[in-house]
């Protein structure tokens, strides 16, 4: 992850050519580095365990069956470029995200921010560490709780007001940023104390429900069962604790799709 950091992403951070980023469907970027990172990055895993097989965002944008391999005995699955809308403007936040799937459960997965250097990782039943630092969830003190609700809420203006409707004089509602490889490290760390997130696409998340779940929070559908990454569920209710994830689910039960 280091390497394709420093050897596709910062080179190319705020250099990027014309021609080096396009749309690739209605508001989704992808860039010369999203690609060239991912390709890295799938070498890699590879050479690491050779009877895994790799499911990467932009690959999957390629061929959509990829889609199938989710729930193999053993996945990688790879987002090269987390917050690619802000990478192709020359802002951050940005990430590379990458976890190892067991039939469609999550054991392990890495979120690298590629400015600060700093890698967050989890291991099913181990734990979770920032460089090299357990780390545990901590409930913020704030009154009402934080939550934060996803970007993509936006585009469907009446789910959002039903979940404002719920959640609005019990929580403080805030805007997050559209990188999730920013989000969950950022939950770990004093942040929000829960998110409300729409789409559920495995790169977007497996590394960081695992962390969360690993560091003593909880992540799970608003129906309270566990996050797959070979389901195409929507929705997903992230919380720093067991009770706040309990009183957030009763408010948001029955939501309308």
């Amino acid at each position: 992850m280091r390497r394709a950091a420093s050897e596709v992403l910062l080179p190319r951070f705020r250099t990027l050519a014309s021609g080096d980023a396009e749309e690739k469907s209605a508001g989704e970027v992808v860039t010369i580095a999203d690609r060239e990172c991912e390709a890295m990055l799938e070498q890699g895993l590879a050479a690491i365990l050779p009877e895994a097989s790799i499911v990467g965002e932009e690959a999957v944008h390629a061929r959509p069956g990829l889609l199938d391999r989710l729930g193999d005995p053993l996945c990688w699955i790879v987002d090269p470029l987390d917050g690619t809308g802000y990478y192709a403007e020359g802002q951050e936040p940005f990430g590379i995200m990458i976890a190892l799937a067991s039939g469609g459960r999550t054991v392990g997965g890495w979120i690298l921010d590629p400015l600060a250097d700093r890698l967050c990782w989890a291991a099913a039943g181990a734990g979770c560490w920032i460089d090299g630092q357990p780390v545990r969830c901590e409930r913020g003190a704030e009154v009402p709780p934080v939550i934060g609700l996803s970007p993509l809420l936006q585009r469907r203006p009446e789910r959002l007001q039903a979940v404002r409707s719920r959640l609005e004089g019990h929580y403080r509602i805030v805007d997050i940023p559209r990188c999730a490889a920013a989000h969950y490290p950022a939950m770990l760390s004093g942040g929000p104390d829960l998110t409300l997130y729409e789409r559920t696409l495995a790169w977007d998340h497996a590394p960081g429900a695992l962390m969360i779940e690993e560091a003593g929070g909880r992540c799970a559908r608003l129906d309270g069962s566990g996050y797959r990454v070979d389901d195409a569920k929507v929705g997903l209710l992230v919380a720093t604790d067991q009770a706040l994830w309990d009183g957030a689910a009763a408010r948001l039960t029955d939501l309308p799709n």
